[in-house]
């Protein structure tokens, strides 16, 4: 009898013994290193939004989290997730003995791993510091792991980092994200039984994920009901309407990204400011996109690309139709607020998916007769007018290249020539000859000296400058274009306002401007290119009830066609053209091509803000003044011709 008695003492102190002998023996030979628990900085999602606070994009790279701080996170998703997970968490020191040998003794009885005893403390270590090999070793370092994050953190610590760290299926890390991303909701706006959803995912993210297994995932919710009204948290009228709820789930991408060309473009932005961890940082990014007028832009130059096929592959003999001259066929939009230079739409291609390529801030081609306007404002600035005659004739040029002379024979685009005509009217007609014989008439070298002031580049130094001979993006233009819009002020056009993470604002915009010339003189202009869209080379791009003004571009051999114009209040670029630099069809023209697109955008901007400005205001200094029937606009500049005494007395001043 003793020596059993013996037996079983010593088998007792053995069994008591033990676990602390072999806890021990880990604790020597393993380090337990807890930082990454402590000091906690998981990677985090950028957001990118448009200027009404409407999410653009994540981006992100391994795992895709947003992060949400203690007090954001509903004290009933604390109640669900205790119910399911850890009843007694905020009684235990990190593991929970009587759940270990009821798990014990349950594995025992299968001869295997069958039930864990995992308190919340325990699950974060799992995720954040271990393995899941599910191996005795292992277990006792979380247990180890478990015992020293609960005497370095609260208990609200560890929950704030469990429910962020833990993956809730279909990609998303954290409760915030799988709210957001399953639901469309912040963590506020949760009803009981989203909330019960997404702490029951825990356990198994993939078998519960709502968009694979909805019947499943509600299931397990309705355990988590059911468990928080035995505990009675929850009383039998909300039992009840949670069970019946039936939530509606999204299946969304993880990127969400609705504008493609804006994010590739943020992100060559932010390279260039030196964020180095922009996809993990978890920084919230703000532009100046207006996502239904991006929608707009995408949907117009996509309409205006299809009606060009159209037309060319109705023109085209069906002995040439395979192989069709569209294949190389592209184009792209952008669309500014003048005032500020707030880009609002920018589009790169006509499908993202078939070319990523950014053709409105990356293509460079020549604008054409889209940049006679900044000669004609040039000349209005030295005292010129709408109604100063030019020269429209045929001209030779001669000039040498390589030591070997060369002819230049400009040519009209409709091939006629009126011998004069006004200012107004050559350009409201896009006349070449007449342009040229402006640049002529003002001097080659002064024209380039007051060319300085819009701080173009790379400016031909000879008579092709009347042409449009230098290369811009559709987003440089509309930059030049701005003073034209604005009152004579260039504005630069910015994308990204601000730049925050967390409370912290990392970049901010600044508004960039120069003054160009006076309102008197760029309405002048204005005026003018207002008559291109009534009744010149532009009538493509009128809008019904809205005053537009701009220009039409065609290149030699119709290799671009652009519209570049304006309303009162919003600028928009469009250019079309084959990637190879090959010319489109004959028919397709800046107004033809381009000018619909420019329409198109319009008619919708119209329909989304009516509100908008739709006439142009005369600034002070304007004088308005008939003649011969016609109105034509003057300043203290351009003054208007002397009035001789024999002249029309139907003529009147307006002022």
């Amino acid at each position: 009898m003793r020596i059993i008695r013996n037996i079983f003492f010593t088998l007792f102190l053995a069994a008591v013994l033990t676990p602390f002998i072999v806890i021990g023996y880990f604790l020597k030979e393993y380090s337990y290193d807890i930082s990454s628990v402590i000091e906690y900085h998981p990677q985090l999602t950028t957001r990118i939004y448009d200027r009404h606070g409407e999410k653009i994009a994540n981006l992100f790279e391994d795992e895709h989290r947003y992060y949400a701080k203690f007090d954001e996170i509903p004290p009933r998703a604390i109640e669900a997730l205790l119910a399911i997970e850890d009843t007694t968490f905020f009684e235990h020191s990190g593991i929970n003995l009587d759940a270990i040998f009821r798990a014990i003794i349950k594995d025992m009885q299968a001869g295997k791993m069958v039930e864990g005893a995992s308190t919340i403390t325990q699950q974060l270590v799992k995720n954040r510091l271990l393995t899941r090999d599910k191996k005795i070793s292992r277990k006792i370092k979380e247990v180890i792991y478990a015992l020293k994050v609960e005497l370095s953190l609260s208990k609200e610590e560890i929950l704030e980092r469990y429910l962020n760290e833990i993956y809730f299926g279909h990609g998303y890390h954290g409760i915030k994200t799988a709210a957001d991303g399953y639901f469309h909701k912040n963590l506020s706006e949760l009803t009981l039984k989203e909330t019960a959803l997404l702490v029951g995912l825990a356990k198994a993210p993939s078998t519960y994920a709502p968009t694979k297994n909805y019947d499943i995932s509600m299931g397990r919710a309705n355990r988590v009901i059911s468990r928080m009204h035995a505990l009675g948290w929850i009383d039998d009228d909300m039992q009840t309407k949670a069970l019946l709820e039936k939530p509606e789930v999204f299946d969304d991408t993880l990127t969400q990204n609705s504008a493609p060309f804006i994010v590739d473009e943020v992100q060559r932005i932010v390279a260039g400011i030196g964020i180095n961890d922009f996809k993990s940082g978890g920084y919230e990014v703000h532009t100046t996109i207006d996502l239904k007028l991006q929608e707009a832009a995408e949907d117009s130059l996509k309409k205006a690309y299809n009606l060009s096929v159209a037309r060319i592959e109705a023109s085209t003999p069906s002995k040439d139709k395979q192989g069709t001259k569209t294949d190389l066929l592209n184009g792209a939009l952008v669309s500014i607020n003048p005032k500020n230079g707030d880009i609002l739409a920018l589009v790169g291609s006509v499908d993202y998916k078939k070319s990523s390529y950014n053709r409105a801030t990356q293509g460079r081609r020549q604008p054409g007769s889209a940049f006679k306007p900044f000669i004609y404002q040039v000349a209005i600035d030295l005292g010129y007018s709408g109604v100063t005659e030019l020269v429209d004739i045929a001209r030779t040029y001669t000039y040498y290249k390589d030591g070997e002379e060369q002819k230049w024979q400009p040519k009209n685009y409709e091939k006629s020539y009126k011998g004069l005509l006004t200012l107004r009217e050559a350009l409201v007609h896009s006349s070449n000859l007449a342009t040229i014989n402006l640049v002529n008439d003002i001097g080659l070298p002064q024209l380039l000296r007051e060319f300085k002031k819009f701080g173009i580049k790379n400016l031909p130094p000879d008579l092709s400058i009347a042409l449009g001979s230098i290369t811009l993006s559709p987003l440089q233009l509309a930059h030049y274009y701005s003073s034209f819009a604005n009152d004579g002020v260039q504005v630069e056009p910015t994308l990204i306002r601000n730049i925050d993470k967390g409370v912290t604002t990392i970049f901010e915009s600044e508004l960039k401007s120069k003054y160009i010339t006076d309102p008197a003189q760029a309405y002048i202009m204005t005026t003018i290119l207002r008559d291109v869209v009534e009744r010149g080379t532009g009538r493509s791009a009128r809008v019904d009830g809205i005053e537009l003004a701009g220009k039409t571009g065609t290149t030699n051999k119709n290799m671009d066609g652009w519209f570049a114009g304006y309303s009162p209040s919003i600028e928009t670029v469009v250019w079309f053209g084959n990637d190879d630099n090959t010319p489109m069809d004959r028919i397709e023209t800046g107004g033809r091509i381009a000018g619909p697109a420019f329409s198109m955008y319009y008619e919708k901007a119209l329909e989304l803000y009516p509100q908008i400005p739709r006439k142009f205001e005369a600034p002070d200094g304007i004088k308005e003044i008939v003649i011969d029937g016609k109105k034509e606009y003057f300043s203290d500049t351009s003054k208007p011709p002397r009035i001789d005494a024999d002249s029309n007395t139907n003529e009147k001043l307006l002022f």
